[in-house]
């Protein structure tokens, strides 16, 4: 029986099973398809804590939440339209957040007595009326995965791993969308198997063929293709997005890219791309700790090397007292902060903001280093790029802050013209007279001097320096005049960004909210909604958060009140109170969990009664 076609604007799924169900590619391949048909899109993966959990655990649950659509998507959802459960504890951990009368997809078969148990459930949530008011599709996916390959002459361990696949299938047909793309990534991921490669690709057609037959529902859904700007795209997400502006900051100043770092998540995977890219030559190393890893940048930057490193709060601190080194060496180098919970080892696969006074203050003595956050996935290009750009122009190290919500998800991306970047230029010594390495210009920045050119010879360590010559020195007046100059040089690059400037919303008014990092699609939407329904509130999102960019005072004048929303207890709040002494309040969240749209709309209307 044909089915009608119902059109959708948006529409958010949330995938979710054991880590071992393959959830993770699932939603990424069902993420790809719809980037590909041209939909706007936000991802959110959401990873279990434990590496081993036990199987049919509420604590080894994976999920993996997108939001594609036809009209502009900022953030991965509030709530879901539809939900993809593989067992009990996916349901469990998941149910909250579907809409009233949303979807849920669910295996049966993960919802056994073994199953509930596992997931602390004392009645079957698909019998105890718990789904009266919402519409369910249940299906017994692994029955219908081993009747698929009942002739494939694999086991049921290896039969039972190609379930999501099935799921795929059935989903790509009811959001009306075509195979091929998923079918040419079975073929790249099993080359040279060609039997996991046709049982995939069978349980595939299988789940699709399954919606077609079935009478589960009478019409398909279909969501149109954005209206995005023209040009070309690619869905990325933002570990790739910052690996390729390192790499394009590196052939755009004629430096090699040397990439020291040691594994840690969520940073690793900016490594893994990396090493993907020796075409560029790109040099990628990992070292045994992360004490060397940031030592080798060093090394690597004094050599005339784009030194880069990268790593989570907890390997930040180890890298501290290097930090202090190359800033007071002044050598120009990227040191990359994907934040995650904390403190300590605290909750490593899930996002927080809470490293901002770190990368602020977190030295001995008087070091202070420029620090440049991404906004979204797309923005960790932009970012890394003019974080490289800052470090090589003004010589000194640069602290790009990330985390593990942009890091991990992705959303479409437009490619970059190379001639539209802006120029880096590094400020390469010449020998012209006797060589002062501490000379400075105007900006009050230092030469770059390699090792092995003759006559620019000179000394670097540790320890305090003369002015201009480098030599060590512990004159008193010497030493306060040295800090005085680095931190006036650090100043001086707000000089060299944009004014701050309003994002959304009229110029002055009641209410701004102040934002940085990962908190802009959420600020972003609510703003919007808001402004919608009739209230004049503005958005101001930083990049730049030391120093930050000229003109932030004026514009935070111009406001009744100022909000700053932050996954931390209120790092950013403190500097703007610190710096320009306003009464700014606080809207903080620190669950590991990003904020909802709902909750930034709840905070703003809250602050607005009250003025």
């Amino acid at each position: 029986m044909a089915k009608e076609l119902e059109e959708k604007k948006e529409v958010t799924i949330v995938f979710a099973g054991d880590s071992g169900d393959g959830i993770q590619l699932t939603g990424t391949q069902f993420t790809n398809t719809n980037a590909l048909f041209g939909n706007d899109i936000s991802t959110f993966p959401n990873y279990p804590a434990e590496i081993r959990a036990p199987q049919g655990t509420v604590a080894g649950v994976s999920g993996f939440q997108l939001q594609f659509g036809s009209i502009e998507i900022s953030t991965p959802g509030d709530t879901c339209d539809v939900l993809v459960a593989m067992n009990a504890a996916a349901f469990k951990v998941n149910f909250a957040s579907l809409k009233k009368h949303g979807t849920v997809i669910v295996n049966t078969d993960g919802f056994s007595a073994r199953n509930l148990k596992l997931a602390g459930y004392e009645s079957n949530p698909l019998e105890d009326h718990t789904l009266d008011d919402y519409r369910t599709i249940q299906i017994d996916v692994t029955k219908m995965t081993r009747s698929a390959l009942v002739d494939s002459g694999m086991g049921k361990k290896e039969i039972d791993r190609s379930r999501n696949m099935f799921v795929l299938g059935f989903l790509y047909y009811m959001y009306n969308r075509n195979l091929k793309g998923t079918e040419e990534f079975i073929k790249q991921k099993f080359a040279g198997k060609p039997e996991l490669i046709d049982a995939n690709i069978r349980v595939l057609k299988a789940g699709y063929n399954f919606g077609d037959t079935s009478e589960i529902f009478t019409s398909r859904y279909n969501v149109k293709a954005a209206q995005l700007k023209k040009g070309k795209y690619r869905n990325i997400m933002g570990n790739q997005a910052t690996a390729l502006g390192l790499i394009a900051a590196s052939q755009k100043s004629g430096l090699d890219l040397f990439y020291g770092s040691y594994p840690i998540t969520p940073a690793s995977d900016i490594l893994h791309e990396l090493a993907r890219h020796k075409n560029f030559g790109v040099k990628t190393f990992q070292a045994e700790d992360e004490i060397a890893a940031v030592c080798s940048v060093i090394g690597a930057s004094f050599g005339g090397k784009l030194g880069v490193t990268a790593s989570s709060g907890p390997g930040i601190a180890l890298k501290g007292e290097a930090l202090g080194l190359g800033m007071i060496l002044e050598l120009p180098m990227v040191v990359i902060n994907v934040q995650r919970g904390g403190p300590s080892t605290g909750l490593p696969t899930k996002t927080e903001q809470a490293d901002l006074l770190q990368a602020a203050y977190g030295r001995n003595g008087e070091a202070p280093i420029p620090i440049v956050a991404a906004k979204s996935p797309s923005d960790c290009f932009d970012a890394a790029y003019e974080a490289c750009k800052i470090a090589i122009e003004h010589m000194t190290p640069v602290l790009f802050l990330s985390d593990g919500y942009i890091a991990n998800g992705s959303e479409p991306w437009k490619f970059p013209q190379s001639n539209k970047l802006k120029e880096i230029k590094p400020k390469a010594a010449k020998k012209e007279g006797d060589y002062l390495p501490y000379k400075r210009d105007e900006n009050l920045v230092r030469d770059w001097a390699i090792p092995g050119q003759k006559g620019l010879e000179h000394r670097i360590g540790g320890l305090e320096k003369e002015a201009e010559t480098g030599n060590v020195s512990y004159d008193p007046q010497n030493h306060e005049e040295m800090v005085r100059v680095r931190a006036e040089k650090v100043a001086k690059i707000s000089n060299s960004v944009p004014d701050a400037s309003i994002d959304f919303g009229p110029e002055k008014g009641d209410l701004l909210v102040l934002g940085w990092g990962s908190t802009f699609g959420v600020i972003k939407t609510a703003v919007k909604d808001l402004n919608e329904e009739g209230l004049a509130v503005s958005h101001l999102h930083l990049r730049n958060l030391l120093p930050f960019p000229n003109k932030l005072a004026e514009v935070l004048q111009n406001f009744k009140k100022v909000i700053i929303p932050e996954m931390n207890n209120g790092q950013l709040l403190s500097m703007i109170r610190d710096e320009f002494l306003i009464d700014a309040k606080g809207i903080n969240k620190i669950q590991g969990v990003p904020f909802s749209t709902q909750e930034i709309k709840a905070a703003i209307k809250e602050n607005i009664a009250t003025l």
